[in-house]
């Protein structure tokens, strides 16, 4: 959610920013909208004042015996009150207005985000470890993994297109990956281990700014919850309508949950295999930030996110996402995409986003400065994946593959899988 006080001091730069998002200026229609709200606003006002002076009028007319006084007066209240019933009507309707347009617009870019329309234009940062040199042609995941417990047809059997059934030591291997992700996250990189629900109400989905736009990628229950597309959603939603005391920040916080996502619009995009699922789990980070701090921790983020991919010795690039390609709530965003020998390409593995105050502005969390008695601000948040547990096992498989069909365990999981040092097909 915006501010619209910095968009009445800083209207050109707002539309800048949204030109960068490839929208077209908005400012001067809102300013119109909050001009006429904030008219109707100070009738309101001027009408509730006149109303009660000319209400403690009546009865000093009464008390004098001015009946004629007092019967004036009277009807003055009565057509005030009418007419301030419609000025409130019209307000409400100016003012739903204004926070409809601005419930749907994406977070503003920061100045150093790039400009550009989608993942062609990203910039990459850097690049960390050298892709393997196979001497046979690697396969694809979907490929590789049939044989060692990854059953496709069975999902799609039970729950159609964009399922997975995995088995025996397959499972134990995702079960794997995704523990030894928690455990670093929470032993080494200091964040908060959470188990939240995955049913939310339409008011924290909101808060992330899913809702309104974005209803078609998630999925809804018949009582109107929803399932969370990332833990994002209910660990920044903890601190939802809540005023933090500054020393309490800032606040680290993961999981490891089941996420659920339509894909509605994905149609013909990753069908086979496991990038683009349904259902899949994921290791979220989330942070909850003073502003003055929230880009020191986004990089602070970003190295969580990577080290995983490092300890795993999966080769990876780092992008900085242009304006076209961030999510709607990012403010800036980092990528990082695993190299997949099977695809000869990198992949996204993890998008680790500063959200700054778009986010608390939406949930209405702040924090009360040191030494302050009045007065709050808002908190910045901050997400990311730790990682995406079916990507990287993706990853594992591909990279990891041999030429006789078995995978090899990577050192940091073997413990995690009974000492086990290779997946061989069945």
């Amino acid at each position: 959610m915006h501010d619209i006080k910095y968009i009445r001091e800083n209207p050109e730069v707002f539309d800048a920013a949204l030109a960068k998002r490839g929208l077209d200026p908005l400012a001067r229609n809102l300013l119109t909208l909050d001009e006429q709200s904030r008219a109707l606003k100070t009738e309101l006002q001027n009408g509730q004042a006149r109303r009660n002076e000319a209400s403690k009028s009546i009865g000093q007319a009464k008390g004098r015996g001015d009946e004629e006084a007092a019967q004036t007066l009277m009807a003055e209240v009565a057509e005030l009150k009418s007419k301030m019933l419609t000025l409130e009507e019209k307000e409400r309707e100016i003012s739903g207005q204004l926070q409809d347009i601005l419930a749907t617009l994406p977070n503003l870019p920061a100045d150093d985000v790039p400009l550009g329309e989608d993942e062609d234009d990203n910039v990459e940062i850097e690049r960390w470890g050298k892709p393997r040199q196979f001497d046979f042609d690697p396969k694809e995941h979907s490929d590789i993994g049939p044989p060692l417990g990854l059953d496709f047809e069975t999902a799609a059997a039970m729950s159609g297109a964009r399922f997975a059934f995995l088995r025996g030591q397959m499972a134990r291997l995702q079960r794997a990956i995704g523990q030894y992700m928690l455990d670093q996250q929470t032993a080494e990189n200091g964040f908060q281990e959470c188990a939240p629900p995955l049913l939310v109400r339409d008011e924290a989905v909101f808060g992330v700014g899913q809702l309104p736009k974005f209803a078609e990628d998630m999925f809804q229950t018949k009582d109107g919850r929803w399932l969370i597309p990332t833990a994002e959603v209910s660990l920044t939603n903890s601190v939802r309508e809540q005023i933090l005391e500054e020393a309490q920040m800032p606040i680290r916080l993961t999981a490891l949950t089941p996420c659920f996502r339509s894909e509605a619009g994905s149609a013909g995009k990753d069908t086979k295999g496991l990038i683009r699922q349904h259902q899949f789990e994921k290791v979220e980070l989330v942070a909850i930030a003073h502003p003055d701090h929230s880009v020191e921790e986004h990089q602070r983020m970003t190295a969580a996110a990577e080290s995983i991919l490092q300890a795993l010795e999966l080769p990876y690039r780092k992008m900085l996402l242009c304006a076209g390609d961030m999510g709607a709530a990012a403010r800036k965003t980092f990528d990082l995409e695993v190299w997949l020998p099977g695809q000869n390409a990198y992949r996204e593995i993890s998008s680790i986003s500063n959200c700054w105050d778009f986010q608390a502005r939406r949930m209405n969390t702040r924090f009360r400065p040191e030494g302050e008695e009045k007065g709050t601000r808002f908190v910045h948040t901050l997400n990311g994946s730790g990682l995406a547990v079916g990507r990287t096992l993706v990853a594992v498989l591909e990279n990891y593959q041999q030429a006789d069909g078995s995978v090899v365990i990577p050192l940091v999981l073997r413990s995690y899988m009974g000492g086990i040092e290779k997946l061989e097909p069945a």
